[in-house]
Order: C-alpha cells, then structure tokens, then sequence
C-alpha cells in the first residue's frame, strides 16, 4: 500500500481536508456529521488528483533527485495503474461532495479545483516561473467546498475573505520550498524563478508575500469571519509570530528556508484552529 499512499500525497490532502471542515464549521456554527463529511469528499477528490498529477509528471519527475523516487519513476506503480488509481478517488470524491448537499455548489466547487490543478496549474508549471500565483486557487477552493456544505452562500462577501487567506499563503508556502529546489526544477527543464531572480531578490519577494498572508488573515476578524475577540486577538499574535520570523530570511549567511517553510505551515494550521474553535464556541454561546 505504500506506493499507492505516497500517490495521494496523504499530509497535503488532508490539510486541505481540513481546511473545508474549517469553512463548514465557520458557515453552520458547528461540526456535525455534515464536517466530516465534506473534509472526506475533499480529502478522496485530493488524493485523486495528487495521483493523477504525478501521473501527468512521471517524465520530469524521473528527471529530479526529490522526486525520481516517487511510485510511478521508481517503477512501483505502472502509469495505466496510477491513471486507474486516481480516477477510482477522483470519482468517488466528487460523489460524495454532490450527494451530502442539498445544493450543487461543493460539487462545482470540487470540479473547479479539479479542472485547474490538473488542467491549468499543471500545464503553467512548465511554461512559467510565476505558475504558483494561479495555482494558488486550488488552496483557496476548499474552505469555499465546506462553506456551501454548511449552507453558506457563495455570494456572502466573508468566504471570499476566507479563501483569500488560503491563497494568500499557498503561493509563499511553494516559492520557500523552490529556494531549496530551484536547480532540481531548472535541471528537470522546468521554470522556476531561481532562474529569473537572484536568491537576496527572491527571499524578498517571499518576505513581501507572507507578511501579506499574516495581513490577510487580520481581514477575516474585520469581515466578521470569526467574533470572538480571543481569537481575533490570537489571530493578530500569530500573524506577528510569523512576520517577527520571517525576517531572518535576511540574516546574514544562508537563510534556513526549511524551517521557514516548516513555519509557514504552522502558521496556516494555528489559524485553522482559531477559525474552528470561534466556530464551535459561536455554536454554544448562541
């Protein structure tokens, strides 16, 4: 099973997972079975397409030292089996999403993301460096997946305040994880900006655009995406922790990227967690 599992890449779908049972719990005031339920059509719609697009990329991933090893380069999985595999997730993912709804929204929703990681994102990976800004979407969709399941609008103006987060902090998240593996990428014969910037101007660019992903998330306590003043508070804290931290992309020497990334990540799941609990506690004050 452990080639099958390194497919779905099981770490990344389940924060997006849990980033759609974040936006139904912020849409229904609680958690509920109706939670579970579209964090597991996002988590199967996830793991698809995560197979599907290491399926799309086997040539360029035999090509680079992080990822020759992956099921499909390694000879662990064939790619008619990979293609079968994912398509048996995508599938029931979608299902799942379109019959625990009343509406059609998260069906749409999931499709949508579908359709640009797999279709957009993965054709501009090889195109351009600046790939990851429109790729970025794809986070941003499913909290919007678990806002409509919990019986929010889409035309309600603080989903779009949520899923602005979410995209606000994917694009930094990928651009630290290049710093370290921009040679593989130009190697592999893809763009990366390592090889249109220099490494101080593109440290920059990654400090401008995570302290506007700190900033983006002191936008959800303004629209009224969480009330609790303890947890507008903690979000305003952990949006300082992360700016104060990523500064030292400026130190002198070689940044440590890795923990930066590792920080970033933090950051994303403590707001949440925030967002859950201001959910929940809303639910019992009321």
């Amino acid at each position: 099973m452990k080639p099958y599992l390194e497919l779905c890449r099981p770490r990344i779908s389940a924060l997006s997972a849990l980033s759609a049972a974040v936006g139904f719990i912020l849409a229904a005031g609680g958690m509920g079975t109706g939670a579970l339920v579209a964090a597991a059509g996002v988590f199967f719609l996830a793991c698809g397409a995560s197979s599907l697009n290491q399926y799309q990329e086997r040539e360029s991933d035999a090509r680079m030292p992080r990822t020759k090893e992956r099921p499909i380069p390694s000879g662990g999985i064939s790619p008619p089996g990979a293609l079968y595999f994912s398509l048996s997730l995508i599938v029931p993912g979608l299902a799942v999403l379109r019959l625990s709804a009343e509406n059609a929204a998260p069906f749409l929703l999931g499709l949508l993301a579908l359709l640009w990681y797999n279709g957009v994102y993965t054709f501009l990976k090889k195109r351009t460096v600046f790939a990851a800004v429109p790729g970025a979407l794809v986070g941003a969709l499913p909290p919007a997946i678990g806002w409509t399941s919990g019986g929010g609008l889409l035309a309600d103006p603080r989903v779009a305040f949520l899923c602005f987060f979410f995209f606000m902090w994917q694009t930094p998240h990928f651009w630290l994880l290049l710093l370290d593996r921009g040679p593989e990428y130009e190697a592999a014969g893809l763009p990366s900006l390592t090889r249109m910037f220099r490494r101080p101007q593109l440290l920059r660019i990654v400090f401008v655009w995570t302290v506007a992903a700190a900033a983006s998330v002191l936008l959800i306590g303004l629209v009224g995406v969480v009330r609790s003043p303890a947890v507008k508070l903690a979000l305003c804290a952990a949006s300082a922790w992360l700016v104060w931290n990523s500064a030292g992309l400026f130190h002198r020497g070689r940044p440590d990227c890795s923990s930066a990334f590792h920080r970033i990540n933090i950051f994303a799941l403590v707001v949440m967690v925030l967002m859950s609990i201001d959910g929940l506690v809303r639910n019992i004050v009321l």
